[in-house]
């Protein structure tokens, strides 16, 4: 096995638009550097560097590749600790997984860890991919920190190839899917396979509050299609009233189009969330670990954030965004897949799958908005 530079070598950290480097290795994030200053809140910390969305991406003839890595991953103080595996991708379609086992587990009740199992780095090791040359895409766990600090081939790595068209997504939990089990469950990362698009996740769970710097970085990074699933933490958390939710999500789109006028741009509202439907924020949990809204009626329910979503882009389009759309959150996970929220808030495994197939047949499938932007997996775009 020969070692692989990981700075400056053949390897690119796609999805990532920060690493941070440390001691022992590498620790990709979400954000750019320039936002660090500006995020305060210690949950939004812990959020950025999850790597949804983010894969090491090179070609190689190895049959076998290592991965020295610290791992930190999350346990809900209230439910069993879920999956967090690693997978390989190569020629765009085998996947070999890897469940990780050592590295720290953290315990987290309200937002904040409270308790730490401390644990040791891990190897692990990838084989069976061929001994052709192949696209090679090492998908990492969406719930977990990842320190990366070495990786090793037993044949010639090389630069490898992104898809052509790029996606961003912007979300809460529901599309950061830490309960979806492998990293290709995820269902933007499913999505994005399907559809071959090169996917940017900015979905962060409990903190999508349409912060100005994750507009700003929409705006400043390239696109192809944007899309923003948006309203349910700020149910949650009840961060925004009316008042301030509307300019708010004006003042988030404009930024936006400043830098990207005429690119496809999909807003989704919440999906199916029974408890917080009629009723405000915040949304917290019992001593049974499901969710509960527990705020006053008249506050900013899910519905009243659905139909005020609704309207913003259409007066939007109205006055001349040919290229905004809109699709309700309960198109994609409606009041009969309830059963499957196993916290009253969040989807199962299969939820997320669901949630997958019925957003890329709503937006990039034959019948879609944009079905001219899904279809073939469009590789070949150097890194």
């Amino acid at each position: 096995m020969q070692k692989v530079d990981l700075v400056d070598g053949p390897v690119t950290i796609a999805g990532a638009l920060d690493v941070e480097h440390t001691d022992t290795g590498l620790i990709p994030r979400r954000l750019p550097a320039w936002t660090r200053p500006q995020i305060t809140d210690s949950y939004m910390k812990l959020m950025v560097p999850r790597p949804a969305g983010v894969r090491l991406v090179f070609r190689t003839d190895a049959d076998s590749v290592e991965l020295d890595v610290f791992v930190t991953r999350f346990r809900n103080a209230y439910h069993p600790l879920f999956p967090v595996a690693f997978d390989a991708v190569a020629s765009w379609c085998r996947v070999v997984s890897r469940e990780v086992r050592g590295g720290d587990i953290a315990v987290v009740r309200a937002g904040q860890v409270v308790e730490t199992e401390h644990g040791e780095a891990e190897t692990l090791r990838f084989d069976g991919l061929g001994e052709q040359w192949k696209d090679v895409q090492i998908w990492l766990p969406q719930a977990a920190i990842v320190e990366l600090r070495e990786m090793r081939a037993d044949g010639t790595v090389a630069p490898g190839r992104l898809p052509g068209r790029r996606w961003i997504h912007y979300g809460s939990s529901i599309s950061h899917c830490a309960e979806a089990g492998t990293a290709t469950d995820a269902w933007p990362t499913w999505v994005a396979r399907r559809a071959g698009l090169d996917l940017t996740s900015l979905a962060f769970a409990g903190n999508c509050h349409l912060d100005p710097f994750a507009a700003r970085t929409i705006r400043d990074e390239p696109a192809d299609v944007i899309t923003l699933k948006v309203g349910i933490n700020v149910q949650n958390l009840d961060s925004l009233k009316e008042r301030t939710f509307v300019p708010a999500l004006h003042g988030f789109l404009d930024t936006i189009r400043d830098g990207h006028p005429s690119t496809p741009l999909l807003v989704v509202s919440p999906i199916i969330c029974p408890t917080s439907e009629d009723r405000a924020g915040p949304t917290v949990q019992d001593e049974t670990g499901r969710y509960n809204a527990t705020g006053d009626p008249s506050g900013l329910t899910l519905r009243r954030i659905r139909a005020l979503i609704d309207e913003i882009v259409t007066v939007r389009i109205h006055h001349g965004d040919a290229h905004l759309r809109y699709l309700d959150g309960r198109e994609l996970f409606g009041p009969d897949d309830a059963t499957d929220l196993y916290d009253g808030l969040h989807p199962n495994a299969a939820g997320y799958r669901r949630i997958g197939e019925r957003f890329h047949a709503h937006v990039f499938g034959p019948s879609g908005i944009w079905p001219e932007l899904g279809g073939a997996k469009n590789e070949g775009r150097a890194r």
